[in-house]
């Protein structure tokens, strides 16, 4: 997915919506611009307003175009329950595993290690980052990718890095295995799932 200078789309979409964003630096920043815009009175975003830049928070922060990101909404409204099918679908998405994981310091990184073979699972090697994980499936690095410089410091960062309650990690082997379906919680995100179904849903 193409995207363009994501310090602008960060600030205007107010969210740190990409990994080079999630710094003190850009918190300020952020901080001053919502003050600006109350001191300027901003006329308030309608709700059709609100979801649209609920929705454009996900997709950045997933790295998932326009299309793709549609058709998750789609089976997940034919879930008994849209909000938490659509996360589970998010979360559950290769690259995003491997980022999760540890395996790769951003989500594109983890989308180009994956497109590019590095990335195994169950030992079977795959290439595209979309692909879907369950319970019980085996994230790794491919054993000859385990040396590139790439990911010289996965083990390190596997052992610092704090992981969700669906996933178990194992550091040593550079490998993380799915225990279960990840729970969406409207507080621990960026993106409002809730308002973004209410789009779609019109």
């Amino acid at each position: 997915m193409r995207i363009g200078p994501k310090y602008k789309i960060a600030r205007r979409l107010g969210a740190p919506v990409f990994e080079k964003t999630q710094t003190p630096k850009y918190a300020l920043s952020l901080a001053r611009k919502e003050k600006n815009d109350n001191k300027g009175r901003r006329k308030p975003k309608s709700e059709f307003g609100q979801g649209l830049v609920e929705k454009q928070k996900a997709r950045y922060s997933y790295g998932i175009s326009e299309t793709q990101f549609r058709t998750y909404v789609t089976k997940a409204l034919h879930s008994s329950d849209p909000v938490q099918k659509l996360f589970s679908i998010l979360e559950s998405r290769l690259d995003n595993v491997v980022y999760r994981a540890g395996l790769a310091k951003t989500r594109a990184q983890a989308r180009q290690a994956a497109s590019h073979g590095h990335i195994v699972i169950n030992n079977a090697r795959v290439t595209i980052p979309s692909i879907l994980l369950w319970e019980g499936d085996i994230v790794s690095l491919r054993v000859g990718s385990a040396s590139s410089p790439l990911f010289k410091e996965v083990e390190e960062r596997m052992k610092t890095m704090t992981m969700p309650v669906w996933l178990k990690v194992d550091p040593d082997k550079r490998q993380a295995t799915v225990l279960g379906r990840a729970v969406y919680e409207e507080r621990e995100n960026i993106f409002n799932l809730g308002a973004i179904i209410e789009f779609y849903n019109r």
